[in-house]
């Protein structure tokens, strides 16, 4: 069983940067590919980023590839991302989700979410 609990969300202006985490309870946090997701307002769930349980891998979305970077660090069982350059369409409730198959899922657990809502 695994916990997830989002963090560091918040309302910011056009093209600064926030970094969100994503913190694991449970020992097994390593074995766990992480992914992150977010919904607007009216819209569907869609895919942001994901990294492998190693770190090594990652992959991302067209609309944040180079301006997000998902890392983790499993020590502290936790991901972080790192969104720079936000825009108004990034404004969404993001989630991060853990699973112990596939880089891009399914996933097994998913946190409450972190609000981030980006101010033209």
């Amino acid at each position: 069983q695994v916990q997830l609990v989002e963090s560091g969300g918040g309302l910011v202006q056009t093209g600064v940067s926030l970094r969100l985490s994503c913190a694991a309870s449970g020992r097994t946090f390593r074995n766990y590919a992480v992914g992150w997701y977010r919904q607007a307002p009216g819209k569907e769930r869609e895919f942001v980023a994901a990294i492998s349980s190693s770190g090594i891998s990652t992959y991302y979305a067209d609309s944040v590839k180079g301006r997000f970077t998902l890392s983790r660090d499993n020590a502290k069982n936790t991901a972080y991302l790192q969104m720079n350059s936000l825009k108004p369409e990034d404004t969404a409730l993001y989630y991060c989700a853990a699973g112990m198959g596939a880089l891009l899922g399914p996933y097994d657990y998913w946190g409450q979410g972190t609000q981030v809502t980006v101010s033209s």
